[in-house]
C-alpha cells in the first residue's frame, strides 16, 4: 500500500513538472520572434547623397508615415516600416528628415557582453527613441551625441546606419559607434566591428551590392539606384517572398522613391516637404501599387507567426503528446493490468519526444516556413537536423497505425489506452497535413 502511494506521489510530481515545462514553453513561444533580414547602400556622387534600403521580411503591413516637428528646434520626418508594435504604431525600419538625415535598420546578431552603458538613459520605447533621433538631429555628429546618452545595447540584434546629406555616416552597433565617410558604402546583416570582409561576403545581399558597385560606374540616376536595389533584393523560391519594400531616399531633393514587393518596374515618389504640409498622416503602401500575385499568396499563407491561434495550437499539441507519453508510462508500469509494455510503446514515445522538440522549433523559428526544406539553420546543427522529423513522422505513421488497429481489436486492452492510441494517431495525421501545408516536405526546390 505504501509502495503504491509512493508511486502515485512521484507520478503527481512528474505531472506538475510537465505542467511547468509547458507553461514556460507557452511563454517563450508566444513572445519569441525571428529577426528579419535587410540590406542598404549609400552613394555620394555629383554633390548628392542617396540612401537605398531593402526591407526583407514576411510582414504584410508596409507603411510610410509623415510626422511634423512638434517643437521649433525639431525637424519633420518620414518613416517606413511594417512591424506593428501597438495600436496605430509601427516600428521604423528606414526614414529621412527635412535636413536630409536618413537611416536604415538591419538585423545583425551581436554576442552579449557586460553592459558598458548601465548609467545611461534607458530606452523604454523603441518607436519614440528611433523617431526622436530624426526629429532632433541634422548631422551624423549630432546623432552620435544623441545615441551616446542612451543604453543602446538594448538593440542586441540590430545594426543601424545614419547618413547625413554630406555623405558621412554613423554605424550604430549594440556596443560601438563608428563614423565613416566613404563615397559608396554597402551594409547588410552583420556588425562591421566584429565581422571581417571575407565573412561579410558570405552574405548574398552584401556580396551582390559590392560587386555591382565594382562592375558599374556610379551615376546619379534613379535607374542606377533602382538597379542596385534590384541586385541586392531577395525573392525566395518556396513562397516568392523576400524584399517587401525598397525605399530610395534622396537627401538633397528631400524625396523618396518606393518599390513594392521586389517589383522594380513601377515606383511611387513622395516629396517630404509636400507631404509634411498635409499634416501627420500614414499611407498603406500596398494600395499604392498594382496587384501583386506573389504578395497576395504571402498574405494568405498562415503560420504560427501571423496567426496566433496556430501558435497556441502548437503548444496544445505538444502538451497532448507529452500527456500521451505520461499515460503510456503509467500503462507500462501497470503492465499486468493494462496489457501494454514499455517495449510496445517505445517507438511512439520516442517519436512523441522528437515531435515535442520540433514543435518548439516551429514556434520559435519563423524562417522555417519560408526557406527551402529541409531547413538549414544559420548557426544551429540541432535545428537543422530537426527539419528531418516531418520525414520521420511519414515513415512511422503506417506501423504506428497498424499497431493501434491491432490494439483496438483486443478485448483485453483497456478502453482508456485505446482512446490514448487513437488520439495519438489523430495528432500524427493532423501534423502531417500541417507539415504538408507549410511546405516542410517540399525539398525539391
Amino acid at each position: 500500500m505504501q509502495l503504491e502511494e509512493t508511486k502515485n506521489r512521484l507520478m503527481r510530481m512528474k505531472i506538475k513538472k510537465a505542467h511547468l515545462i509547458l507553461f514556460i514553453f507557452l511563454l517563450i513561444t508566444l513572445f519569441m520572434n525571428q529577426v528579419k533580414s535587410c540590406s542598404m547602400y549609400k552613394i555620394t556622387v555629383d554633390g548628392k547623397t542617396v540612401v537605398g534600403c531593402n526591407h526583407d521580411t514576411w510582414l504584410t503591413t508596409p507603411k510610410i508615415w509623415f510626422e511634423n516637428a512638434k517643437q521649433p528646434n525639431e525637424y519633420g520626418a518620414a518613416f517606413t516600416g511594417a512591424r506593428q508594435v501597438g495600436e496605430n504604431r509601427t516600428a521604423p525600419q528606414s526614414g529621412m528628415n527635412e535636413k536630409g538625415l536618413a537611416f536604415s535598420r538591419m538585423a545583425a546578431h551581436y554576442t552579449g557582453q557586460k553592459n558598458q552603458f548601465h548609467d545611461r538613459l534607458k530606452i523604454g520605447d523603441e518607436v519614440d527613441y528611433l523617431t526622436g533621433i530624426l526629429h532632433h538631429c541634422a548631422t551624423v555628429k549630432e546623432v552620435k551625441q544623441y545615441i551616446e546618452a542612451y543604453d543602446h545595447s538594448v538593440f542586441i540584434n540590430d545594426v543601424f546606419i545614419y547618413i547625413d546629406s554630406s555623405g558621412s555616416y554613423l554605424i550604430a552597433e549594440p556596443y560601438k559607434l563608428t563614423v565613416g565617410n566613404e563615397s559608396n558604402y554597402v551594409l547588410s546583416n552583420f556588425c562591421p566591428s566584429i565581422t571581417d570582409h571575407v565573412q561579410a561576403r558570405q552574405l548574398m545581399r552584401y556580396r551582390n551590392g559590392e560587386d555591382f558597385l565594382k562592375r558599374n560606374n556610379v551615376t546619379a540616376s534613379l535607374a542606377y539606384y533602382s538597379a542596385l536595389s534590384d541586385t541586392m533584393h531577395v525573392c525566395r523560391k518556396r513562397n516568392g517572398d523576400g524584399t517587401l519594400l525598397t525605399s530610395i531616399w534622396d537627401t538633397k531633393d528631400g524625396a523618396v522613391n518606393l518599390y513594392f514587393y521586389h517589383n522594380y518596374d513601377s515606383t511611387v515618389r513622395f516629396n517630404l516637404s509636400e507631404e509634411l504640409a498635409k499634416g501627420d498622416h500614414t499611407i498603406n503602401i500596398q494600395g499604392l501599387f498594382p496587384g501583386n500575385s506573389e504578395f497576395e499568396r504571402l498574405m494568405s499563407f498562415k503560420t504560427p507567426f501571423n496567426t496566433p491561434v496556430l501558435r497556441i495550437l502548437l503548444v496544445a499539441i505538444a502538451g497532448l503528446l507529452f500527456l500521451i507519453n505520461l499515460i503510456l508510462i503509467v500503462a507500462a508500469i501497470k503492465a499486468k493490468r493494462t496489457g501494454i509494455t514499455f517495449k510496445n510503446t517505445l517507438l511512439i514515445s520516442a517519436v512523441n519526444i522528437f515531435l515535442v522538440g520540433y514543435l518548439f522549433v516551429l514556434a520559435t523559428n519563423e524562417s522555417i516556413y519560408y526557406f527551402d526544406a529541409p531547413y538549414k539553420h544559420y548557426n544551429s546543427d540541432l535545428i537543422s537536423a530537426s527539419s528531418y522529423i516531418p520525414f520521420l513522422l511519414l515513415a512511422v505513421i503506417i506501423p504506428v497505425s497498424l499497431f493501434t488497429m491491432k490494439r483496438l481489436k483486443s478485448i483485453h486492452m483497456k478502453g482508456w489506452i485505446k482512446t490514448t492510441l487513437v488520439s495519438n494517431n489523430f495528432i500524427y495525421l493532423l501534423l502531417i497535413l500541417s507539415f504538408g501545408y507549410w511546405g516542410l516536405y517540399t525539398f525539391w526546390n
